[in-house]
């Protein structure tokens, strides 16, 4: 006789087929939309593609599999910003489908198809699934890593464990922040005896071999380039001796609540501390298992926050085994939480259409007043055509940019500049990619004109020029009646002072002065 909901009587295919239906529904509906959506792509997705346009196993800020994704699409669809995108809904639908297998092994078919309709609508993936970001390439590996890993943990054979060892090899490649991944494996083999017996096994240690075998290009590219992927994440943390923001740490919280949604993530933090609380009553440590993939990464970016600042996709990794708790502690009990799980289910979907619909009408946006959420996606190509125009109308030999952001977005969309584009190198070392890689040579002796969207930099700009005279200014309308603005410079003569603690401590000095006087 076979339990009810197990995946092979009749209600667990039931709802092993209504969760088919629902992600490719969703998927499919997310593509339509994508297909049609107005905005340009955001600077960092500029320099995915930027890098996809160069394969290596490594890059400046992130490890190199962002770049092979859209290498991938953009060679099968052209360089379109869909094409650069459309991975996004590809990666989430494979989340939601390792959710529903995970969830069905851990504990129902039903459990996993919560935990997948939690994850897909939750609003934070409402907005992953109209950009290409690392994380929705991490979130798939990070649940097929920890779907192999149950599997793992309740016996099964060699395909789990070479599974395992594939998934965390390539979450690797796609962000650091596996490492987490790796923490609650550690965790787990000390306060879960299922997982520690399969860890421990030859099965586990070939998955950990596996895994390494992945690592280990990106390791040595990353020790051939000075470590530049590992120095970057750590100067991310931005740990200055002040080690007391509770603003932050309010806002990171803030963000969780949002981003999740207010009703589920209040479900969360109550799971976190029955299992805690009652580890060895959580329905054979199933919860608390999950538990050890999920509550330690928010602790620690929480404390990176209070340390310093979190962004608040730095914790996405813990919505995959958080959506699973969610989803069996919502399901148990008494019927009030299934009526929570429903209606946070229906607000996250709410809200992702608002959100959808906002982001597909900028006048729409323009009526709502949230214009400015989208000042970052708009009139790029209206922009590279003005920098475009003032550079080929007069005879100069390259275009500089002050905001790596602005060059990536002009390597993307301003095919019409003629010029040569170079990066304009702020601090004594490369503290980015353009700048790594882009840099105005410093025996430059060709006119160049200067593109400055940073105005306090404009002043150090000068100093690095034997000429520097004035060339005009652009401005680009992005919605709500703000603008996108630039001062146009004339240069020649690069001489590049030599950033010294003298210098910065005199530049500091003197943009304090600048902004208290009200300058640019």
């Amino acid at each position: 006789m076979t339990q009810a909901g197990h995946p092979n009587d009749s209600t667990g295919r039931t709802w092993l087929r209504a969760g088919l239906v629902f992600i490719a529904a969703l998927t499919l509906l997310r593509i339509t939309l994508l297909a049609f959506s107005p905005v340009d792509l955001y600077p960092d997705e500029a320099q995915y593609w930027v890098w996809s346009q160069n394969l290596d196993w490594g890059y400046f800020s992130k490890p190199p599999l962002i770049a092979w994704v859209i290498s991938a699409s953009t060679s099968l669809l052209g360089v379109t910003d869909f094409a650069i995108r459309l991975p996004s809904n590809v990666f989430h639908a494979f989340t939601g489908l390792f959710l529903l297998l995970a969830g069905s092994r851990l504990e129902t078919p039903r459990t996993g198809f919560w935990a997948a309709v939690i994850y897909l609508t939750m609003p934070g993936a409402w907005l992953s699934a109209g950009i290409i970001s690392t994380d929705a390439v991490l979130l798939t590996f990070w649940s097929g890593a920890l779907y192999a890993l149950i599997r793992l943990r309740q016996g099964s054979g060699w395909a789990s464990a070479i599974g395992l060892g594939i998934a965390v090899g390539l979450g690797f490649l796609a962000k650091y922040a596996i490492i987490y991944f790796a923490i609650g494996t550690g965790l787990a083999l000390a306060l879960d005896p299922p997982a520690r017996r399969a860890l421990l096994s030859l099965k586990g240690l070939t998955a950990g071999g596996i895994a390494l075998v992945f690592l280990l290009p990106n390791m040595l590219w990353n020790a051939a380039n000075d470590f530049a992927t590992v120095q970057h994440t750590a100067d991310n943390a931005n740990w200055d001796g002040n080690y007391f923001h509770f603003a932050e740490l309010a806002d990171f919280i803030g963000a969780q609540f949002i981003g999740y949604g207010l009703a589920l993530f209040g479900t969360l933090l109550a799971g976190f501390w029955l299992a805690l609380k009652r580890p060895l009553a959580m329905d054979g440590n199933n919860r608390l298992f999950l538990v050890l993939f999920s509550l330690p990464i928010l602790l620690v970016v929480s404390a990176q926050a209070f340390i310093s600042r979190a962004h608040a996709n730095w914790a996405a990794a813990a919505y995959i085994a958080a959506s699973l708790l969610v989803a069996v502690i919502l399901l148990s009990g008494r019927p009030w939480r299934r009526y929570v799980l429903y209606a946070s289910v229906a607000v996250s979907c709410a809200v992702g259409i608002v959100f959808t619909s906002v982001a597909m009408s900028p006048p729409l946006a323009e009526t709502l007043g949230l214009s400015n959420a989208f000042k970052r996606v708009r009139n790029w190509e209206e922009t590279a055509t003005a920098i475009a125009d003032a550079a080929n109308a007069g005879d100069y030999d390259g275009v500089l940019f002050d905001d790596r952001n602005v060059f990536h977005e002009m390597q993307r969309y301003g095919s019409g500049i003629q010029s040569e584009l170079f990066m304009w190198q702020r601090f004594a070392a490369p503290h980015n990619h353009a700048d790594q890689t882009w840099p105005l040579p410093l025996d430059y002796d060709g006119i160049v004109l200067v593109v400055s969207h940073r105005p306090l930099d404009t002043h150090r700009m000068r100093e690095d020029f034997e000429t520097f005279e004035p060339a005009g200014e652009i401005r680009i309308p992005v919605g709500g009646g703000r603008e996108r603005v630039f001062t146009l410079w004339r240069a020649r003569g690069h001489q590049r002072i030599e950033r010294t603690e003298a210098y910065e401590l005199r530049w500091a000095e003197e943009d304090a002065r600048r902004i208290a006087a009200g300058e640019n």
